[in-house]
């Protein structure tokens, strides 16, 4: 009798372990229908990463190098939060090397040197599109609480901290319609006015004469007209502001698929890591840091937006597995859009077994349409997946990958 009791228990212990395993076959087959119809240049991987070690629970094509659109922001933000730190923040500096006399009057020019911040503006554009930021009036505001009244010179544009290009590869390096204008001294995302309307054609130049007027505002009189120009190198720190933290900065790269952070933070690593800021070197530091986790992607801009880009499903899943078990998935995974609720995902999967229990990162290109992420299933397991859709109609694609992650959420 105690035997028979002892298989009964047994038995009964396995039970959860068939049950979870049968769900699992389900959800395979409902990923393998939805990709049938993705056609032959789509791939896929899903794996457990709750676990132990990541397991491959579906694979469908998934080393395939594929065209990644926007999922190229998955390895800009993550080597940006690697190598700033989520407290890491961008400087803008005014510098100068005269002399400031005890009636307030500085005898020499100021130099607005901008240290790649993508939110640098004015007050009003920062507060309104990014809860806030660094600011002109912040400058003007600490150079008058330093005393000065009036400048004999000008006020100079800094932006050496980037090189010159003004885009990355999809525009040969020129401004690109979908980015704006790139620069290490950039104000209100070089749009021309705060409405957006237009283009600057001389960032540094037209972020100079921002603080210019702020000065003005101050009452601080400045003799000559700004213009753009290199801080000299015995030029010391006036005033400076800094950018919100990196944690912040990938949330809003990732949240709306920002094309212009995603380009500007790839210039920062490139930065960071000495010299001037260039997309070529930033893309090599992106690589570098995704080979470190085991991915092996070919990056050439950091947006995504050139079609150079390429990864496998696997290659992707490696990256967010191992950002799984990293001390800075916190912010990451907070910086990705939430199935029907935020950002880039917050009219797809509003109902059904993913809604807010997946979080993703979209990508849309002519014929390409790729979604790469998070599911936290019903078993309480946590799934890491990447769809990537080459030769498709994104709409329709759109809709299949939902159905994807409805399966795993629910079946996992």
């Amino acid at each position: 009798m105690r035997r028979i009791a002892s298989l009964a228990i047994a038995l009964l212990a396995l039970l959860p372990a068939a049950a979870a395993a049968q769900d699992e076959d389900v959800m395979v087959k409902r990923l393998s229908d939805q990709m049938r119809f993705a056609g032959a240049y789509s791939s896929a991987y899903v794996a457990e990463v709750s676990g132990d070690r990541p397991r491959a629970v579906f694979r469908w094509r998934d080393k395939a190098p594929r065209i990644l659109a926007s999922n190229t922001k998955l390895f800009t933000t993550t080597a940006a939060l690697a190598r700033f730190g989520r407290e890491g923040t961008l400087g803008t500096e005014v510098l100068g090397a005269a002399e400031l006399d005890a009636e307030g009057v500085y005898h020499g020019s100021l130099y607005l040197r901008g240290g790649g911040d993508p939110t640098f503006g004015s007050r009003r554009f920062t507060t309104r599109s990014y809860g806030g930021g660094a600011t002109v009036e912040d400058l003007a505001a600490l150079l008058s609480d330093a005393g000065i009244t009036r400048v004999t010179g000008r006020v100079y544009g800094d932006e050496s901290a980037f090189d010159s290009l003004r885009g990355g590869p999809d525009s040969f390096y020129g401004v690109s319609v979908w980015v704006g204008p790139l620069s290490g001294l950039s104000f209100n995302r070089g749009l021309f006015t705060e409405g957006g309307r237009g283009f600057q054609a001389n960032p540094p130049a037209f972020a100079a004469a921002r603080l210019d007027d702020a000065l003005e505002a101050r009452g601080i009189t400045v003799r000559l007209k700004p213009r753009a120009g290199v801080t000299p190198a015995e030029a010391t720190v006036l005033a400076s502001v800094d950018s919100p933290p990196m944690e912040r900065l990938i949330r809003l790269t990732n949240k709306p698929s920002d094309n212009f952070f995603a380009e500007t933070l790839l210039k920062d690593l490139a930065h960071q890591a000495g010299g001037a800021g260039t997309t070529a070197r930033g893309a090599r530091i992106a690589a570098a840091f995704a080979r470190s986790l085991g991915a092996r992607p070919t990056l050439v801009d950091g947006s995504g937006l050139a079609r150079g880009n390429r990864a496998s499903p696997v290659s992707i899943v490696r990256l967010l597995s191992a950002m799984y078990r990293r001390d800075d998935y916190d912010p990451f995974v907070d910086s990705l859009p939430i199935a029907g609720s935020d950002g880039t995902l917050f009219d797809r999967m509003r109902r059904g077994p993913a809604h807010r229990h997946c979080v993703g990162k979209t990508g849309t290109l002519s014929n390409v349409s790729a979604l790469s992420g998070y599911c936290e299933a019903f078993s309480g397991d946590s799934y890491a997946y990447s769809i990537l859709m080459n030769g498709v109609y994104p709409t329709g694609a759109r809709r299949l990958q939902d159905r994807m992650l409805q399966a795993i959420s629910k079946y996992g």
